[in-house]
């Protein structure tokens, strides 16, 4: 264990006074490396917090540009910043709340060609994607090359938030992706926020529990949330946790798996 400067001492006070956190845990976060897919609504929460807590590296993949429909929820973006690219515009805020952690940004969309190359450099993946092709690419990669997934979810009103740890070779019976939503919904079905709307305060609200959810890992703390689909209805001012297990007829993880390469 590195031993913490006195900047970092200061900086990161009201985490070594828990006692279940203390150096040793402030230690596996400046060593942790997280990328997270999307700069939007669930990345900007996402990114603001991992980069306060002290994680070492973040990286950061989004193709897209800071339009002004955005700064409703995508707090990491600011007016001034319209048109230029979202992972700048994430790279210079979190170079402003915390100087120094390594973010590492990629300008384009995350595929099938370049997830690959792109994972292995992190040791977790939080999705913040805002449709299911993406989040089945994650959840195949991530299974595949060994990986934690920590992934959100929004809509309207409700928000949803869940851990995919079963790429670890000790966690093969906890459950993935494929296993919560075994077929997505039909090309015509809208379900993303530019179609249907989002309360901006939700992206706020499962961003924050995602990067709980990290730290959580990352440290060792708690109960996971593998398993278990944590959903949030902002309406109504109600949690519900609903327990899932692994498909023994997932194509991914099942018994009579049909996927080995994402490609």
């Amino acid at each position: 264990m590195k031993e913490l400067s006195e900047e970092q001492f200061q900086r990161y006070a009201r985490h070594l006074i828990l006692d279940e956190v203390g150096e040793e845990g402030q230690d596996k976060l400046l060593s942790a490396k997280v990328l997270c897919v999307g700069a939007g609504g669930l990345g900007s929460p996402v990114a603001v917090y991992l980069a306060a807590a002290g994680i070492g590296t973040i990286g950061i993949i989004d193709d897209d540009i800071v339009d002004l429909s955005n700064l409703q929820r995508q707090i990491i973006h600011a007016t001034s910043k319209i048109g230029a690219p979202k992972v700048d515009s994430a790279r210079e805020t979190l170079s402003q709340i915390n100087p120094t952690i390594n973010v590492r940004t990629y300008k384009q969309r995350l595929t099938a060609a370049n997830i690959q190359e792109i994972i292995r450099e992190y040791d977790l993946i939080v999705d913040g994607s805002d449709n299911f092709e993406t989040r089945y690419l994650i959840n195949d990669a991530a299974y595949l090359n060994g990986k934690i997934v920590v992934s959100g979810a929004l809509l309207r009103f409700e928000g949803q938030l869940t851990t995919f740890r079963s790429g670890l070779k000790s966690k093969r019976d906890e459950p993935c992706y494929r296993c919560l939503f075994p077929n997505a919904p039909s090309a015509n079905s809208s379900n993303r926020c530019e179609d249907v709307g989002i309360l901006g305060s939700v992206a706020g609200v499962i961003g924050t529990l995602q990067a709980t959810e990290v730290l959580k890992e990352i440290i060792g703390l708690g109960e996971t949330m593998s398993g278990k689909l944590l959903i949030f209805d902002a309406m109504n001012m109600q949690f519900r946790k609903i327990r899932f297990k692994r498909r023994l007829d997932c194509v991914l993880c099942g018994d009579a798996s049909s996927i080995k390469d994402i490609t």
